[in-house]
């Protein structure tokens, strides 16, 4: 890790604090997010197609090239394949619309989005059948979804590929099988849930991490009425008496915290305020006594927030990850 980039497996580098879009769909509200990023800095911008957000983000970063303020090579763009299309045959269509939507010639780094798959339904990406249960392809590959997905680093159409959302034994039958290597595993983290086996494990396998709802996503946690099991971390007294002692907001010690630990991390705002706030965390060091203090804050799995139960049924997928 340098000061604000994280070196990936090809030697290629990416900045350690990028910009989330998860739950951003009100295009006005995006655009003007983004725009805000931009101009703080922000260079590495996370989506996907169940963000359904990737054509806002291609005409805004379309403005940004074509007027000459940012080249695409400054640019870190991470998009990913969707459950919907988690099968060898379809890996090649659905990044090539990611491509269309965002206006690009190429990704960044392409990643798997869940370890499991959901059917086929017209242009639906999350498919239900008549009592509402998400109708799931039991199907899946990994191994040979992840060969699809390595044609299209040879294709040109990503430098890098990875996953998200993948557990250790998922991983593990990935690497006996990859020609190429995996570059990211992006995962919720956060300092109430640390993931301390999957990052020991990461780290071993040189697999670098990103930390998505590094701030614990409190409009995810009130949609999956989990307010009274996961307190805000925001609010938490030693997140607040480190930040006081610091002079940062509780935000930018949360985030400094998962950064310092060689982790990347996506918070989402559409706050400009926030914004601005949550990239200035490189200015610091937290001492050894107060990383001790945020490592103890660690619930575990108890604190885990997105664990796909919105999808009613996903539990009876053999490769559900948790």
């Amino acid at each position: 890790m340098k000061k604000n980039s994280l070196l990936l497996p090809n030697g290629s580098s990416m900045p350690i604090l990028g910009f989330g879009t998860w739950q951003v769909t009100d295009s006005d509200a995006l655009e003007k997010a983004l725009n805000t990023a931009l101009e703080a800095g922000y260079r590495h911008i996370d989506t996907a197609p169940v963000y359904e957000n990737e054509k806002i983000i291609g005409s805004v970063l379309k403005k940004w090239i074509d007027s000459g303020k940012i080249k695409r090579s400054e640019l870190f763009i991470v998009t990913k394949l969707p459950a919907v299309g988690n099968r060898p045959e379809d890996v090649e269509k659905w990044i090539k619309k990611s491509l269309e939507d965002l206006q690009l010639e190429y990704l960044d780094l392409y990643l798997i989005h869940t370890p499991f798959a959901f059917e086929v339904a017209g242009d639906e990406l999350h498919p239900c059948d008549e009592n509402g249960e998400i109708r799931i392809d039991t199907s899946t590959d990994h191994v040979a979804v992840w060969s699809a997905m390595e044609q299209q680093v040879k294709l040109g159409r990503t430098k890098m590929i990875g996953l998200s959302n993948f557990n250790i034994r998922q991983i593990e039958e990935i690497l006996k099988h990859a020609k190429i290597q995996v570059s990211m595993l992006q995962v919720e983290l956060h300092v109430y849930f640390q993931q301390k086996e999957l990052v020991k494990y990461c780290k071993e396998h040189n697999i670098p991490l990103t930390a998505y709802s590094p701030l614990g996503t409190r409009g995810l946690v009130k949609m999956m009425n989990k307010t009274e099991e996961i307190p805000d971390m925001l609010q938490n007294a030693t997140v607040l008496e480190i930040a006081k002692k610091y002079k940062k907001s509780a935000a930018q010690i949360l985030l400094r915290y998962i950064v310092q630990n060689g982790i990347a991390a996506i918070p989402k705002s559409a706050s400009p305020k926030r914004i601005k706030e949550n990239i200035q965390l490189f200015d610091s060091e937290l001492e050894p006594a107060d990383v001790k203090k945020l490592e103890d804050l660690d619930v575990g799995e108890s604190a885990r927030i997105c664990d796909f139960s919105f999808f009613k049924g996903i539990r009876r997928h053999p490769q559900f990850p948790f």
